[in-house]
């Protein structure tokens, strides 16, 4: 069945407050009215004491962008850039520096902006998207910005530079944790998790400038985020120093080179100040002698004398000044023991999760099995916890709330799989590590774990922490090669950039550009799937697949085409080991809950009697489900939903000659 393809989505939006932009806005636009938004009020309470203190409220203003200037104000103007932005009074580095490295992928960056605009159906309401443990939110705000004297309080735009959606998305963003004063100060992490939905890694500002410069060099070529931050000063808040750098500062990572000097080279990286001016002052400075003194070709490319707040300064320099170094990516990344961005990740997620202080002993804890199939050389797991920002509000103590160990589970152990006996932790020998580190809502840690069976152990001292987990598995290196089999688990949630979904539609390709049913199958069972007959693929099911996904009707699958199924298994693997019982075993019963999982299946909504019919249709006689079968239901109930919404004309229902009817029904 050929339909046009949509844009990968990873979850399901959750609009902020039960706000519709659309209504909203098409709304004030049959009025004529300019939208205020009643939950996030034009009121000193939006702001905050804390930010409000030592200021004369009474000349506080809520103003509009075209009631501050004569000329118009746009959304944005050339494009979304990093020097759009410049601090206002908010502490909030720790976010505008995510923001501006995220602005080195516009991809990215449009997810989260989507097309605006001052000009076109402009009703005074704007919305962005933020990723809030395990959900992309969409927070609408309206324009009104806070002002003294006509002087923004917060983001400003920059001198003549008339881009208002740094400001905007930084009220949204306000707006979801509860006002500008809970945006005063915060924790890299959590701006780059809530931009992105990625993990963070933490890169190593004590080896050699030259690995520093290449860690920097290869995760910004992977397309992450980099980010980094100056540690505290004598005085309390951040303070420019005699160097030129401000204390207890976030900074942008957007550049890191190796360039001729004298007789030698020297490794340099580049950094962008969300303030927008004040930078560095010390070697390889704007105007240095550094500057004048080389002659390395590329510097015409690579330097700008700019007061921009973005600067370049030597490694070393860079690992004496600054405490902390950033890696943001949808895969761990982890550049240690030579590790190259070849290489792939499993994962495995956990949403919704809730724990209690009153689970004093471990035994009555909720433990999160995983597995290490092989050995490797270097860190192989890593378990990311994202805890939901109402969790906060209950405790004003610094430091992340929960804890957690990672304990390996002995032979006589495995076989419990829900709750593991009180005779297990008795062996705390077992404990890997744990944690109590001073981070707020996220937190990663890395791990070198032997081959065996592992649980995570979370605790807190809170009432109760809801809490998003996800673990992340490495995949050996020998299960690269395209000969090797993989099981389900390694079934791998590539990059698009990695070129990891090329290599595999190459690999299985025999002559042309496409693949056929027969080579599909071929791939799934002998070069990824290992275990019981039924855990395997059909020719059929592989016809079946083909069909759904075959946007040129021509029975083979091009590489697009391909990459949009490997998506699809990706999702499909992770909601099956979600939702399992026990390894390799769905209920048909789950089927219900499998739906509601699925991200590609946003909107979707089936009757009880059709959902029994497709228990009969894709369950054994025993009521199980096999990941096959469950791919193939899955992916047939997304087809079939969208070839309705595309024929219907009212949504309500569809016309459809003999022909139509057959060539929907007997291919599709």
């Amino acid at each position: 069945m050929a339909h046009s393809p949509e844009p990968l989505t990873e979850t399901s939006v959750v609009k902020f407050k039960n706000q519709d932009f659309r209504s909203l806005r098409d709304r004030c636009l049959s009025r004529g009215q300019l939208f205020i938004d009643n939950t996030f009020p034009a009121e000193a309470s939006s702001i905050g004491q804390k930010l409000l203190k030592g200021k004369n409220i009474s000349k506080l203003e809520w103003k509009r962008p075209q009631d501050l200037s004569e000329d118009p104000p746009h959304f944005i103007l050339e494009g979304a850039s990093r020097f759009d932005i410049q601090q206002g009074e908010a502490g909030d580095c720790w976010f505008l520096a995510a923001l501006g490295s995220l602005t080195q992928n516009p991809q990215c960056l449009q997810k989260i902006l989507m097309n605006q605009s001052y000009s076109h159906q402009y009703a005074g309401i704007f919305r962005f998207r933020f990723w809030q443990c395990g959900h992309w939110v969409e927070v609408v705000v309206d324009d009104q910005l806070p002002v003294i004297d006509k002087s923004f309080l917060f983001v400003r735009p920059r001198r003549g530079n008339r881009e208002f959606w740094p400001c905007l998305m930084e009220k949204a963003y306000a707006k979801l944790l509860g006002s500008y004063s809970h945006i005063h100060y915060g924790y890299l992490p959590d701006g780059l998790v809530d931009l992105t939905g990625g993990v963070v890694t933490s890169g190593n500002l004590h080896s050699t400038p030259s690995d520093l410069l290449m860690a920097v060099r290869t995760a910004i070529k992977a397309g992450s985020m980099v980010t980094c931050a100056t540690p505290n000063g004598v005085a309390e808040g951040s303070k420019v120093m005699e160097n030129g750098l401000v204390s207890q500062h976030a900074y942008t990572v957007t550049g890191a080179e190796q360039i001729q000097y004298q007789r030698g080279w020297e490794e340099i990286i580049r950094l962008w100040n969300p303030w927008g001016n004040t930078e560095w002052k010390g070697r390889w400075r704007d105007g240095s002698q550094e500057w004048e003194e080389t002659r390395d070709p590329r510097k015409s490319q690579l330097y700008d004398n700019k007061d921009d707040g973005e600067f370049w300064m030597s490694c070393h320099d860079f690992q004496e000044n600054f405490s902390s170094l950033f890696f943001c990516n949808q895969i761990p990344i982890i550049l240690d023991h030579g590790v190259t961005l070849t290489e792939r990740w499993s994962q495995m997620v956990f949403k919704n999760q809730v724990i209690s202080g009153n689970m004093a002993e471990h035994r009555r804890a909720t433990h999160y099995h995983f597995r290490v199939q092989e050995p490797t050389a270097s860190k192989n797991v890593v378990v990311a916890f994202t805890v939901m920002p109402q969790s906060l509000k209950t405790a004003e103590e610094e430091g992340f709330p929960l804890q957690f160990q990672v304990f390996k589970v002995d032979s006589q152990f495995q076989k419990f799989q829900e709750r593991l006996p009180p005779a297990f932790f008795s062996q705390f020998r077992n404990a890997a590590q744990g944690i109590d580190y001073g981070y707020k809502r996220n937190f990663t840690k890395s791990f070198h774990l032997s081959p065996g069976t592992y649980v995570v152990v979370p605790s807190t001292h809170q009432k109760e922490v809801e809490f998003l987990l996800r673990i992340f598995l490495k995949i050996p290196d020998k299960d690269r090669n395209p000969s090797s089999s993989l099981n389900l688990r390694a079934l791998k949630d590539s990059l698009p950039e990695s070129g990891s979904q090329e290599s595999i539609f190459y690999s299985c390709v025999d002559q042309g550009l496409d693949i056929d049913a027969s080579q599909l199958q071929k791939l799934l069972n002998q070069e990824f799937f290992k275990g019981s007959p039924r855990d395997t693929f059909s020719l059929d099911q592989c016809r079946s697949i083909i069909a759904l996904m075959d946007l040129k009707v021509n029975g083979r699958l091009d590489q697009d085409e391909f990459a949009r199924l490997w998506s699809r298994l990706i999702h499909c693997q992770h909601v099956f080991q979600n939702i399992q019982r026990s390894p390799g075993v769905l209920l048909s019963s789950d089927l219900w809950k499998v739906i509601e999982s699925t991200d590609f299946l946003s909107g979707v909504s089936i009757s009880s009697k059709l959902l029994s019919l497709m228990t009969l249709r894709y369950s054994d006689d025993s009521g199980l489900v096999s990941f096959p079968s469950l791919v193939c239901f899955l992916i047939r109930l997304e087809t079939m939903a969208k070839a309705f919404r595309n024929l219907s004309k009212d949504g309500k229902g569809i016309y459809l000659t003999e022909m139509e009817w057959m060539n929907l029904v007997m291919y599709g």
